[in-house]
């Protein structure tokens, strides 16, 4: 993968990405895959890595003023940190508007089909947790980066990191 392709065609500049674990996650082999294909893409991205806990992650955020913020779990505590992560984020007034997505193993049972909405509502602007991750995560990272037709908020179900 090489990080000093230039951007897809349609997109104005590169994105300015983190990609970051949870607080109790520390898996980093999702965070490094996720970096790559974000790279692969032309975007920058920086890793902040994993256990970071979420007072930490939002003042990262801030001082880095990314323009998309993508959190990965592998636990399966996503959704209770990230509920925690996507709280603290929010807080900050240069966040509000930040898109902030979150994917991977949300649960240890087996997929709740409510906390996608859950997610939402917390904050988040996407939620990937099933099989075809990769492709709506791309999907929604153009979308971003004004190659894409959508806006707004997206629930899809696609595994990001997992």
């Amino acid at each position: 993968m090489n990080s000093d392709q230039p951007p897809s065609p349609g997109r104005e500049r590169p994105l300015t990405i983190v990609v970051s674990g949870l607080s109790s996650d520390a898996h980093t082999w999702n965070l490094v895959y996720l970096q790559l294909v974000l790279e692969e893409l032309g975007h920058v991205v920086t890793n902040l890595g994993a256990c970071l806990g979420e007072e930490e992650l939002a003042a990262r955020c801030r001082a880095i003023a990314p323009d998309l913020i993508a959190l990965s779990s592998v636990n399966g505590h996503g959704y209770r940190d990230g509920r925690r992560a996507i709280a603290a984020l929010r807080q900050c007034p240069a966040l509000v508007t930040t898109p902030v997505v979150i994917g991977g193993k949300l649960d240890t049972v087996g997929g709740d089909p409510t906390m996608a909405g859950e997610l939402l509502d917390a904050g988040f602007d996407a939620v990937f947790t099933e099989a075809g991750a990769l492709a709506a995560f791309r999907s929604f990272v153009a979308c971003v980066a004004g190659a894409g037709d959508g806006q707004g908020r997206a629930s899809v179900t696609s595994p990001v990191g997992a």
